[in-house]
């Protein structure tokens, strides 16, 4: 009879009772007390299925130990030790895959100068002063966007717009043009479409204001807290800070439009880095209803770099901040930590990714000149280009794109039981780090290894004391 081991799961803990995330197919395994019993004495010592239940039946007479085993095996908690453990199938989507989200970067200029900004920096990817882009989008290429949106899209009954740049507001005049453009085009197709857009919010007017009301737009406002935090790195051209210049315009588009969230987006440094501070004034002293955060892009090595002890302590507090949105979730009052609800939403859904984005695959970025990318931050990149708005999407390219990019080549993400939420990381902050997008970010493992089994906790403690906070995330 052969031999019983473990499979391959991560455990934690959460509401006094034991779990397991079952790393092949993503899903929350809650373990009672002889599915306890049963991985810890497999823990211990390799046994055959007759010399296990021996083992554990004097402490559960008539417990249906027989049905808890085919249960775990099943789930594949627990395997035969001469079974070679599942690998990762390398699976490519079939092409064309239904294009859901087109991410116009309707300019590549922006009013701001910050020092750490991916796109203007040192780390620059597309050199936008050498003019093989233009400076901004015409409408005629932002029409020609929204049409290939609506021809790849297949049987998708909604397809999203965002608006990026640099900064996007430089150029409303085509935003507000191709807008209602898409609406009717969507209305013909009997689709929906939905629009967002990223600003500094530097630019907001009224009237701009009144249109992403009128058009329901959801915003995200790139801001990284009180002035002494916005003013360090969110600078105009001449050294002056944004912070006041923004505050006010910010304030009108919170009072004004509530059909959507506006969330901020905040872009942590070695010297931005009070988390907790950054959220509570964002929400309370602000009025912001969601507020996301990430590390900044940047080579190792650069003054604003984030170093191990600053992962160390962007991990401790975001650990700090999941308790409050636990607290918050358990009593049914909203917390806007985005950063949680987002990973909540991926473990209620068993997401398993073998990429890591929709990057290339149901995402496409468009540059000011129409060529498509992997998604905005490649937009303009020669390297990187998919195809065009007028010539359609390289299908050739985009096949080599993701059989290169497939979690199976990943070889360092193999042994990783967080691989199903992350595998490998971002394709821009790969090509950023290691000059290559084919790369793991492995810079990023230990943090996401934490910030993921904080949020693993997290939907154990919600499972056991609110249950029913957790079905927001079924859609």
């Amino acid at each position: 009879m052969s031999l019983l081991g473990l499979g391959e799961f991560h455990e934690f803990g959460a509401a006094d009772q034991r779990f397991l995330y079952l790393v092949p197919s993503a899903a929350v395994f809650a373990l009672d007390d002889p599915a306890s019993a049963l991985i810890d004495t497999l823990g211990v010592q390799r046994l055959n299925r007759e010399d296990l239940l021996a083992a554990v039946s004097p402490r559960f007479p008539g417990n249906g130990l027989d049905e808890t085993l085919a249960e775990l095996e099943l789930v594949r908690a627990v395997r035969p030790v001469a079974t070679p453990a599942p690998e990762t199938p390398t699976i490519i989507p079939l092409t064309p895959f239904p294009l859901t989200t087109a991410v116009l970067n309707v300019t590549n200029q922006c009013n701001l100068s910050c020092a750490y900004c991916y796109e203007y920096s040192e780390d620059k990817i597309v050199d936008t002063t050498t003019g093989a882009q233009p400076k901004f989008m015409s409408e005629e290429t932002a029409r020609q966007s929204i049409d290939l949106l609506f021809r790849e899209a297949g049987d998708n009954a909604v397809v999203h717009v965002s608006f990026f740049g640099g900064e996007t507001l430089l150029n409303f005049p085509v935003l507000s043009r191709v807008v209602p453009y898409a609406r009717e085009e969507a209305a013909a197709r009997g689709k929906r479409v939905e629009f967002n857009l990223t600003t500094n919010a530097t630019l907001l007017s009224s009237e701009m204001i009144d249109f992403l009301v009128e058009h329901d737009i959801a915003v995200t406002v790139s801001i990284d807290g009180p002035r002494e935090m916005q003013d360090r790195f969110r600078v105009f051209r001449d050294g002056a800070g944004s912070y006041d210049a923004l505050l006010p315009r910010v304030r009108e588009l919170l009072r004004r439009h509530h059909s959507r969230p506006i969330g901020a987006r905040v872009t942590l440094t070695s010297q931005v880095n009070d988390i907790s501070g950054i959220f509570h004034h964002l929400t309370e002293e602000i009025g912001f209803q969601e507020v996301g955060f990430a590390p900044v892009t940047t080579s190792p090595g650069r003054d604003h770099a984030l170093d191990r002890e600053g992962f160390d302590k962007m991990v401790a507090q975001f650990k700090a901040l999941a308790d409050e949105f636990l607290d918050a979730a358990a009593a049914d009052r909203h917390h806007g930590f985005s950063n949680v609800s987002e990973t909540l939403a991926e473990i209620h859904k068993g997401v398993s990714k073998a990429y890591p984005c929709g990057a290339g695959l149901g995402l496409m970025g468009v540059s000011t000149g129409g060529d498509v990318a992997l998604c905005h931050r490649f937009a303009g990149s020669e390297e990187h280009r998919l195809g065009s708005v007028d010539t359609g999407i390289d299908r050739e390219a985009q096949t080599a794109f993701l059989e290169r990019h497939h979690l199976a080549h990943k070889i360092d993400c193999h042994t990783c039981w967080a691989r199903p939420l992350c595998s490998g990381g971002c394709y821009h902050e790969a090509h950023t780090r290691y000059g290559t997008s084919t790369h793991a970010n492995l810079h990023y493992c230990d943090w996401i290894r934490e910030w993921t089994d904080i949020c693993l906790r997290i939907y154990g403690e919600l499972a056991e004391r609110n249950g029913p906070f957790l079905n927001r995330f079924d859609s």
